[in-house]
């Protein structure tokens, strides 16, 4: 079987690995994207041609053009669990099946929080950034997290993870969710207004749809405590960028992290990540070799599924997927 890796060498390093790259080439023919670019459309087509899977990074959209134009292709699968530019009806128009790999970030992000939320309450790095232009920074009075109430927008998976070391801090936790409660009783399940008035601490880790778009607002933020501290791990369009910057002028919000916001790749918005009282990464919450690791190794099990004849963990439309007959597997009917 061959394989098209989509990755360019610094996305290759970074969100794939050498372990996992030696193990599907166990599996698999394995070509790599040379060109330095993220390819889409017809020219990822032409990369892969000859190729009967693409193993797809984050950057390299699954386009209707590609799969029309990829007469050899029976499987895109995306290193990643966001399918959302992957244009599944029309890999399914084509017959071409599309998987996605599982959260292996969870404690990776939950972390990351965890330090930005340390570094919001006593102000490490701004300190270390004065020091760093060979200035001594001011002594500031800072905020303990013990006793302090933290405020969880989504009961998700990383959000699961994260109540309990809130908890372990000496944190009162609050979670806003409608559509999951907490089985923890230590956990307080409240409305997202009652959790917004009541947090210190409010870190947004709600799903990114339709209906949560710019979920975060003007009236949201004035909602909150005036002085609190507000993380956005999850999703740029999560937050209405210019109320944000608004409630930092402010006051109204005393410090903000951000790993993701609305520039190109979820990156963090330049203008907004400037603020001296934002503490940004560059979209680094699931950048640690075992959550990559984990997402890379979960496509050579995939790849390995289809070289076996047998339909991969995680497929997303398989009942449409008529091209896997050519390697010899039934498509399923339910």
């Amino acid at each position: 079987m061959k394989v098209f890796l989509t990755h360019t060498p610094d996305a290759l390093a970074n969100y794939y690995g050498e372990r996992a790259l030696a193990a599907l080439r166990q599996v698999a023919e394995v070509r790599l994207n040379e060109t330095g670019r993220h390819l889409a459309g017809l020219e990822l087509a032409g990369a892969a041609a000859g190729c009967q899977a693409i193993v797809s990074y984050r950057q390299s959209p699954g386009e209707a053009e590609t799969f029309r134009h990829a007469p050899d292709l029976v499987a895109f699968l995306r290193c990643a669990v966001d399918i959302r530019n992957v244009d599944v009806a029309a890999a399914s128009e084509a017959g071409v099946l599309v998987t996605r790999a599982t959260p292996g970030f969870i404690p990776s992000v939950a972390e990351l929080v965890i330090g930005q939320m340390v570094d919001l309450a006593r102000g490490v790095s701004a300190a270390a950034g004065t020091y760093h232009r060979g200035e001594v920074p001011a002594a500031r009075m800072g905020m303990q997290l013990r006793g302090a109430t933290l405020g969880i927008i989504g009961h998700g998976a990383i959000g699961r993870y994260l109540a309990p070391l809130g908890l372990a801090l000496g944190m009162r936790v609050l979670v806003a969710d409608p559509h999951a409660a907490p089985e923890d009783a230590r956990l307080e399940h409240v409305p997202f207004e009652h959790l917004l008035a009541e947090s210190d601490v409010v870190v947004c880790l709600a799903v990114a749809t339709a209906e949560t778009e710019n979920l975060l607002d003007a009236a949201a933020f004035a909602r909150m405590k005036r002085g609190a501290l507000f993380l956005n791990p999850s999703r740029g369009n999560l937050v209405e960028e210019a109320a944000l910057l608004a409630a930092l002028e402010s006051g109204q919000l005393g410090g903000v992290a951000m790993d993701v916001g609305r520039a190109p790749d979820q990156m963090p918005t330049p203008a907004l990540a400037r603020h001296p009282k934002v503490v940004a990464t560059p979209h680094i919450g699931g950048l640690t070799p075992q959550a990559i690791e984990h997402q890379a190794f979960d496509t050579v099990r995939q790849v390995a599924a289809l070289a076996e004849g047998r339909v991969p963990d995680h497929a997303v439309n398989a009942p449409r997927a008529t091209r896997l007959a050519r390697l010899g597997i039934a498509v399923p009917t339910g």
